[in-house]
């Protein structure tokens, strides 16, 4: 269970967490969406001890991340490429978790061959080094990295982000049936509504570092008060966009008299 009290960090004038309390139960599969800049890195980031709150505490199975170490163990997280080493094969990578997880190589290999179709045919045997890879592949690597070692909890910031759209379907039947086996709690952010909704239990709604809704999702019950939501700012997106376009083409326009002249 997470349970966060009176969480807040600012940077400078801007809020980017303000959390009176959240209570994440142990099974919970909750997606959190919001905006640009809704705060959903951040709290990730103050989850997993990679950010220093100005006030309030985390506590993870009791555990409070920036007092001890006892919540990594059970934990696995991929929040953006920074978690990866990049100088290695996708190959060595896997065994340098499997050895600081305790794992033998057999029981990696084993585990690995779990993932053998989200990997597809260009992670494994590929002999390039992680830094080689497309953004794609990067991120099915970290995925992995983060599932491998059976955490029953698991963090994972934008893991729609890069995929194709058969990567994304994969991923998201993997995230659904690992919640079913294992029972673990897993929380992601994903500016992909639709993907957050078919697989969450429950959905939390950021907006400048606020929790403003907290909902349940069961059968995917959220949807139509997350879509109301999402298309007013939707609709003000696509008048800016065309604003930005009729700019762009006087522009354009203007440049091009001034080159006939």
């Amino acid at each position: 269970m997470i349970k966060i009290e009176n969480l807040k960090k600012q940077f400078g004038e801007t809020t980017a967490c303000d959390i009176p309390s959240f209570t994440v139960n142990d099974g919970d599969v909750v997606g959190l969406v919001g905006n640009n800049g809704a705060g959903k890195t951040t709290l990730f980031r103050l989850l997993l001890d990679l950010l220093k709150p100005d006030s309030g505490t985390v506590m993870i199975n009791g555990i409070n991340p920036a007092e001890s170490e006892e919540w990594k163990p059970f934990t696995g997280a991929h929040i953006d490429e920074g978690f990866l080493i990049d100088y290695l094969t996708p190959e060595e990578y896997f065994s340098f978790i499997g050895k600081i997880s305790d794992l033998t190589p057999a029981e990696v290999e084993s585990r690995l061959n779990d993932f053998e179709r989200f990997a597809g045919d260009e992670v494994l045997g590929q002999k390039k080094l992680i830094r080689n890879l497309s953004a794609g592949n990067k991120q099915k690597v970290g995925i992995i990295a983060a599932l491998m070692r059976k955490p029953s909890l698991v963090i994972l910031d934008e893991p729609f982000n890069f995929l194709d759209p058969s990567g994304q379907n994969i991923l998201k039947h993997l995230i659904t049936d690992y919640n079913h086996k294992t029972g673990a709690t897993i929380i992601i952010s994903s500016h992909n509504l639709q993907h957050t909704i078919e697989v969450s239990t429950r959905i939390a709604l950021l907006e400048k570092g606020r929790i403003i809704k907290d909902l349940a999702n069961e059968n995917q019950s959220a949807k139509a008060e997350l879509t109301a939501y999402f298309e007013v700012d939707e609709t003000q997106d696509t008048a800016h966009k065309m604003a930005e376009d009729f700019n762009n083409d006087d522009t354009q326009e203007s440049v091009s008299e001034e080159s006939k002249v």
